[in-house]
């Protein structure tokens, strides 16, 4: 299934479980947004809270959630394991980017990202709600492990024997600035690919772009931008690659070593 489509095209499919995941990094709840208007039949979810797992002092920003924890999300969201799922944002694909690689992780393959999200379908002129989605509970079972991830140890090797990119921006991958974690660099051996200079739309481009790192695994601040990235190679027409889903927010809470300026692609 492609992991993307279009706001028409998902208009037409009535039966999807509808999930709303806006979300603003460090920012507030999105909930209110929520209330204002949303997808017909739409389904609200926390990022932070529903999506990902608790925040601990080792293990990054935006950890795995526990399979029973995320289980139970989806089947309050009436989420069968037959379900059609389309996932949206407001548009930049980073949080619909990671709830759609977590449920692919979950063994969940039915799920397509909106293209352009909540802005593309209200430019569509289709049609909005504000009323609460009370749906009849699901049945789906979430089965882990069906995404390649990387931890820490698996990160270092993989940056020594293949290709370990990380997609900030140059800047945060050199080290010249940090403006979220405590300490600012990248993981030594990973090379830079900026994720800002992707056009999800733009599939031949995407294709171009990552054919040439056929071997690469991605990582960034805490594991949704790279979700991003993965989402992107795939939308390409390529095989999902690994990520290091804890990302620079873990390695750093383990005391790894950090290097700093450019590496050589």
């Amino acid at each position: 299934m492609r992991p993307l489509i279009g706001a028409e095209a998902a208009a037409e499919l009535q039966e999807s479980v509808r999930l709303d995941v806006r979300w603003t990094l460090g920012g507030p709840s999105r909930d209110a947004d929520y209330a204002d208007g949303h997808l017909p039949g739409a389904v609200r979810l926390d990022f932070d809270r529903d999506v990902c797992g608790p925040v601990a002092e080792v293990g990054g920003r935006h950890p795995l959630p526990d399979p029973e924890a995320l289980q139970q999300v989806l089947r309050a969201a009436g989420v069968d394991d037959d379900s059609h799922i389309l996932v949206y944002d407001d548009g930049d694909g980073m949080a619909a980017a990671r709830t759609w690689w977590t449920l692919r992780w979950a063994g969940i393959d039915d799920v397509q990202v909106l293209q352009g999200g909540f802005k593309a379908w209200t430019g569509a002129g289709l049609p909005v709600e504000t009323q609460v989605v009370e749906p009849k509970p699901g049945t789906v079972t979430v089965r882990p492990g069906h995404l390649p991830v990387l931890d820490a140890d698996a990160a270092a090797a993989w940056a020594q024997t293949r290709e370990l990119v990380d997609v900030r921006t140059p800047e945060r991958y050199r080290g010249e600035t940090e403006p979220v974690d405590p300490v600012a660099g990248h993981v030594p051996g990973a090379i830079n690919l900026f994720l800002g200079e992707d056009d999800l739309a733009d599939t031949e481009r995407l294709r171009e772009r990552y054919a040439a790192h056929p071997e690469a695994a991605y990582y960034c601040g805490s594991g949704v931008g790279a979700a991003r990235t993965a989402l992107a190679v795939t939308a390409a027409g390529l095989p999902t690659p690994p990520v290091y889903i804890g990302s620079w927010s873990d390695w750093v809470s383990r005391g790894r070593d950090v290097a700093t300026g450019e590496e050589q692609a």
